[in-house]
Parts: C-alpha cells; structure tokens; sequence
C-alpha cells in the first residue's frame, strides 16, 4: 500500500495546525521573543575602617606673637646691620620651605584614594645640627593610618632640610581630593 504524497502533505498540515492550536497563540510569541537581559548585582564590601580615637592638636607656638625683648640703645645708622625677619616670619618661612620639600616626597596612596578618604596629619620633625631629620613622630592624626603613615614616609624621605635652623618643626600634611 503506497501512500501519495499529497495525502502526506495533508496529514502535515494538520499535524501542525493541531499543535499550534494546542500551543495556543502566546506560546508561539513567547517562543518568538527574545530572552530578557540578566542583571547581574554585585554588592562591593570593604573592611571596616578602625578609626583611632581624636588626638589633641598640638598647640602651633611658632606663630604666636611673643614679647618682645626691650630694644637695644639707639646704634648710629652707619653700624646697624640690616635686621634678620621676626623670629614668627622665620619660623613660618621655614616650614614652608619643608613643605615644599615634603611635596616632592609625598603621594596620594591609591588604595586612600579608592575609599575617599582625606585628612590632616600633623607630624613633628626633629632636626639634627646639619640640617638632617633626626626623628618624626606624629602629633596630630589625620584620622586615617593609611594617610598617616604616607606622611610619615614622605617626611623621612626628606632626608635634609639645609637653611633651616630649627631643632623642632610642626608640619602639616593634608591630604585632600579634588
């Protein structure tokens, strides 16, 4: 018993028009449709930050007027020299010249930079006869050990501060983002 093909056709034919009417009509769009786009979350946690508790600035003495010394007797204007800055102005040239100094040596930590944090640290620089740093400690904070400890690193890269004549320097190193 041969079968022709247009029997064939047709038994074909309605074999899909049965399963598209049990299918339905939302199922061919759906099948039709292309997936939704997935969303992918990602939550960043970072550890959390230990924050040492305020410490007390120290008090800046190196521009607080002082009295001044009772003037010396009238020299003849032929023997007077020319007069050395105020010992406030020398002071505050000095530690512009180390902050220009600690500038050259100082960096923004990258890691600081990607968590935002900014801050002031305030750093003591004890000097040698020559000019060169014998200690630095911190005395003020900047509330984040991250920044400190660039200050800190940055002031021993210093390594000299020639021209300067004091034995202590109160500096500050601020960090900020712009």
């Amino acid at each position: 018993m041969t079968t022709s093909p247009r029997r064939l056709l047709l038994a074909f034919a309605a074999s899909l028009l049965l399963h598209a009417a049990a299918l339905g009509h939302g199922a061919w769009r759906d099948l039709l449709r292309p997936p939704p786009a997935r969303v992918l979350q990602a939550t960043l946690r970072l550890p959390p930050v230990e924050v040492p508790p305020a410490e007390p600035l120290l008090k800046n003495t190196l521009n607080e007027e002082r009295e001044a010394p009772p003037a010396p007797p009238p020299e003849t204007p032929a023997a007077q020299t020319p007069a050395a800055a105020p010992p406030a102005k020398a002071a505050a040239r000095q530690v512009r010249a180390a902050q220009k100094k600690l500038a050259e040596h100082l960096y923004y930590p990258p890691e600081a930079i990607a968590r935002g944090l900014e801050g002031e640290a305030r750093l003591i620089l004890t000097l040698a006869a020559d000019g060169g740093i014998a200690d630095v400690r911190l005395a003020a904070s900047s509330g984040h050990r991250l920044l400190d400890d660039a200050a800190v690193k940055a002031a021993w890269a210093i390594g000299r501060l020639p021209g300067v004549t004091a034995r202590e320097l109160i500096l500050p190193v601020i960090f900020r983002l712009q």
